[in-house]
């Protein structure tokens, strides 16, 4: 278990009472275009859980904007725009791609005049010609299959407000799509979000975090992540028999026993050693932790004392 002396920790009752204006400004159409394939997420639980984060948010974002315009003025030079950077980590299948997803939206429609943006580092894996290359295809997801120079170089870009092109994954190829890129492009706001960004590479003198103004951790316990995971692969195979192109469609057309055996065997020899040696170990780092129970309810945060 993480260090719980270093944060509050507050049940979801009561941290909905901390933020009084429980405005949900989502309708659950929309929200349902933001949930992930297996993940559970209700109106209810953005008015209780996302709603008080944004305006938690909002605090920091208006420190950081108040920090810098003193610091300019000491230093007696004009202020310039910094971009407000959210790291958001956990493990596979825990839902950190509906709360990134849920995040941006809800921030962007409380800053409508601000830029928000987001990026996972999925797109910073190496090719999987290049994980073969180095013989570190099987090794996918651990740190050492992370172009992590240059997704350092593209956060500092960021942060000294240049524009930076972020590479693009596909779910559906199980690969980086060649020649394609999202143009990060001075955002107010910038979420990142993948296992490793709360990371610490023993190569690296500078870390990505470093570049952060606030970082969450989406937490569970491990068999409820390793019950998501697989649930999550059985509803990729009902929909992938549809198209050949498809990473999963072999299995989707196969044996659906053998198919699950096969999942259950990269949860216990790649996702589930990644989990407890890289990522778990990161969520000390994090300013605050979002912990889920049974059907990815978020039942108690922590958040950081200092």
């Amino acid at each position: 278990m993480y260090n719980q002396i270093n944060y509050y920790k507050i049940p979801r009752d009561e941290w909905r009472e901390l933020y009084q204006e429980h405005n949900v400004p989502l309708s659950a159409a929309e929200l349902a275009r933001i949930r992930s394939l297996n993940d559970r997420i209700s109106l209810e639980d953005v008015r209780d859980v996302y709603a008080p984060l944004v305006h938690l948010l909002g605090i920091h974002l208006t420190a950081q904007r108040e920090l810098l315009k003193k610091q300019a003025s000491f230093l007696g030079i004009t202020p310039h725009r910094v971009p407000f950077i959210l790291g958001i980590a956990g493990s596979v299948a825990v839902g950190k791609s509906t709360t990134a997803r849920l995040l941006q939206t809800l921030l962007q429609e409380t800053y409508p005049d601000k830029q928000v943006q987001l990026i996972t580092t999925d797109g910073f894996i190496y090719p999987n010609k290049e994980l073969k290359r180095r013989n570190i295809l099987h090794r996918k997801g651990f740190p050492e299959s992370y172009d992590m120079g240059r997704l350092l170089t593209f956060t500092n870009d960021i942060k000294n407000g240049l524009p930076a092109k972020a590479p693009v994954y596909s779910h559906k190829s199980y690969d980086i799509i060649p020649d394609q890129y999202d143009l990060i492009e001075s955002p107010d706001i910038l979420l990142v979000e993948g296992i490793n960004v709360l990371q610490l590479p023993s190569n690296q003198q500078l870390y990505v975090s470093d570049f952060f103004d606030f970082s969450i951790y989406v937490d569970a316990k491990e068999e409820l992540i390793r019950e998501w995971y697989l649930e999550r692969f059985n509803m990729l195979l009902d929909t992938a028999f549809k198209d050949p192109a498809n990473y999963y469609y072999p299995y989707a057309i196969g044996n659906r026993s053998e198919a699950v055996k096969m999942a259950r065997h990269v949860w216990q020899t790649i996702n589930r050693p990644n989990l407890h040696e890289y990522i778990l170990p990161t969520r000390n780092r994090a300013d605050l932790v979002l912990h889920k129970t049974q059907n990815h309810l978020v039942n108690e945060l922590f958040l950081r004392k200092y």
